[in-house]
């Protein structure tokens, strides 16, 4: 790279760093603002709130707004460019406009790949204590309330449950099914069926099976049962950010039970999943688009570009929000809707970098 790039790749993440420390800041103060009464109510202690909370919580939140940092770094710097008449004497040299993005790039790509290390192993794993934190301390007790609960839990095995008490891991009215083929071969029924953390087992109570053989079924009965069956109680515990929590190898490893599973929620981790490698890439798309925003030199000076810079990265976050609303709901394919922002956003930027003044 020549001193050129140097100079401004330096501008760029240092900026970059500095409005995410002053957003990150910001936040946080809204944050405890917000939350301090709750603290003080559910008496949690000052050393849990700072590292178990706030430890967790900055991390977090600087991974979330990365994008959008990135993209008003890229237009305050390129703005500032611009209004000294940096850029036009750059162009003017004989590079090019594209030559002039390298830098940008190259800043972004780096940004890019340490948010992607963050937001799919080190972050997760700070979630876990900054969730636990919030599940305490922040949000009501959990109680399931779940009633009729279905699950597949092996390609031809599905159990039923009346309903499930997360406090004591005890089922009620449990059936287990296996059927082949639209055959019903084994039927297994109980009051009632209990988690047995040491043993990692299910214990069923006064419990009946019944083995079918074409026509001949044949009824046994039981006092108790330990067996072991491909259902934990963390599928009844508590949800509550519960995606955020997983590293990408955990992530897809329950997208896979899920499935396994039958389970209806699975777009919700799926998403998840997509974003954390559709992140770097918007991270790209941002900081070219901010480049090409904020190139020009406007004689009502940075002001105008960067605040038209804070409309763009409103509208992608608002976009962004309603394609993964959609998604939630079934109507959209995951995959298409949390690529689809930056789909559109980068057929945006090539339309704008053909307005711009080489």
């Amino acid at each position: 790279m020549k001193i050129l790039d140097l100079y401004i790749l330096k501008k760029f993440l240092s900026t970059f760093l500095f409005v995410v420390l002053i957003l990150v800041a910001i936040i946080v103060v809204i944050d405890f603002t917000e939350k301090n009464d709750d603290f003080i109510k559910r008496k949690a202690p000052t050393e849990a709130v700072i590292y178990d909370y706030y430890l967790n919580f900055i991390p977090y939140i600087a991974n979330l707004l990365s994008p959008i940092t990135v993209f008003i770094a890229t237009v305050f710097v390129t703005a500032q460019l611009a209004s000294r008449t940096e850029v036009i004497a750059i162009l003017s040299s004989g590079v090019s406009f594209m030559r002039f993005m390298v830098p940008y790039v190259v800043g972004a790509i780096i940004i890019g790949l340490v948010i992607f290390l963050f937001s799919g192993w080190v972050i997760p794993n700070s979630n876990k204590v900054r969730v636990n934190f919030e599940r305490q301390y922040l949000k009501d007790p959990y109680y399931n309330d779940s009633r009729d609960i279905h699950k597949k839990i092996a390609p031809h095995t599905y159990v039923y449950l009346r309903t499930y008490d997360v406090t004591n891991d005890v089922g009620y009215q449990f059936t287990m099914e296996k059927i082949v083929d639209t055959k019903l071969l084994e039927k297994l029924e109980s009051q009632r069926i209990e988690w047995k953390p040491k043993q990692e087992k299910w214990l069923i109570r006064n419990y009946k099976l019944r083995t079918f053989d074409g026509m001949k079924e044949t009824i046994s009965y039981g006092d108790t049962l330990d067996t072991l069956i491909n259902l934990h109680p963390k599928v009844f515990g508590n949800n509550y950010m519960l995606y955020e929590t997983f590293t990408l190898n955990e992530l897809e490893s329950f997208i896979n039970e899920l499935r396994e599973s039958g389970a209806d929620n699975v777009a919700i981790y799926q998403i998840e999943k997509y974003l954390r490698f559709t992140s770097p890439f918007a991270i790209i798309i941002l900081t070219l688009i901010g480049v090409i925003v904020s190139a020009r030199k406007s004689r009502g000076g940075v002001g105008f570009q960067i605040a038209f810079g804070f409309v763009l990265a409103f509208v992608y976050i608002l976009f962004f929000i309603m394609s993964r609303a959609i998604a939630q709901t079934g109507s959209m394919d995951p995959l298409l809707a949390v690529w689809l922002p930056n789909i559109i956003f980068s057929g945006i930027g090539l339309v704008m970098y053909h307005t711009v003044p080489r």
